[in-house]
């Protein structure tokens, strides 16, 4: 299991998968009836995604980065709309991060 020291080590973690042919096949495998694969966005983040991401964290507050298992769904829901990101996408990754940290 990777350890990461804060959430924008996370960050460059999850980028090293943008757009990687594995992470492109898993996200197939779990497509919606919609045609998307949201829950599998970490594992190969579009990089639209990724810039959503960077751009969520780039407008975070320090106490947010360093306590991001305390946001609740409105204060993500503030982050995506002041990074002009998706809300879905800014939870699952804020959510998968706090996830890591437990494992680790």
């Amino acid at each position: 299991m990777v350890k990461f020291a804060n959430l924008e080590e996370y960050l460059d973690y999850v980028g090293t998968f943008v757009n990687s042919a594995f992470g492109q096949r898993y996200r197939r495998q779990f497509r919606d009836v919609r045609g998307t694969a949201e829950l599998a966005l970490l594992a190969s983040p579009s990089e639209e995604e990724y810039r959503d991401l960077q751009n969520a964290v780039a407008v975070m507050t320090e106490e947010q980065k360093h306590h991001p298992e305390d946001l609740t769904g409105e204060q993500i829901q503030e982050i995506a709309k002041k990074a002009q990101a998706d809300c879905g996408t800014v939870g699952i990754f804020i959510n998968g991060y706090v996830l890591a940290c437990k494992k680790a």
